[in-house]
């Protein structure tokens, strides 16, 4: 019985590890890919899809309301982000996911953010980015050409600078 349990755990640590290292974190794109195709349902009804960035610098945000690390990054991203450079031509995305409409817009009322929220329940959207089992709390810095040229893991503050450093050179 234990070595059943054993060989169970094992097998989960070796899937969990293949998914996310170092060179992938979990992503299935890579910087200098297209930005998949996408069609996004905003928590207000309105639906979006890839022509709605056409020749804007976006930053397409994954969330959750059960995340922890995206409640302590949501703040910043509105504050440093959104609210900096919401007049250029730049969008912050924000893309809940895993959650009911109902959750997900208790949860941006909760963070205060003002930036644009789509529902992804499904985490269909999230799929398109990302391996099997990834974890969320990601970025996607998206060029004026539609190129992704950054992406962030977890919220951690070098990281979160470079990519406002990015964020300006592109803009």
């Amino acid at each position: 019985m234990k070595t059943t349990y054993l060989t169970i755990l094992l097998i989960f640590i070796s899937i969990f590890i293949s998914c996310q290292n170092e060179n992938n974190r979990g992503y299935k794109v890579k910087v200098g890919d297209k930005l998949p195709e996408l069609s996004l349902t905003m928590l207000n009804g309105d639906e979006w899809t890839n022509k709605d960035f056409e020749n804007k610098v976006v930053v397409i945000q994954f969330t959750g309301s059960w995340c922890g690390v995206c409640k302590r990054e949501m703040p910043h991203l509105e504050k440093r982000v959104w609210q900096k450079f919401k007049n250029e031509d730049f969008v912050l995305i924000g893309i809940d996911i895993k959650d009911t409409k109902e959750k997900a817009e208790a949860f941006v009322k909760s963070t205060g953010v003002t930036y644009p929220i789509a529902h992804d329940p499904q985490a269909s959207v999230f799929s398109q980015f990302t391996l099997d089992g990834a974890g969320v709390t990601r970025n996607i810095v998206v060029n004026k050409k539609g190129e992704i040229v950054f992406l962030t893991r977890l919220f951690e503050e070098k990281e979160f600078e470079n990519m406002i450093t990015e964020i300006k050179k592109l803009i």
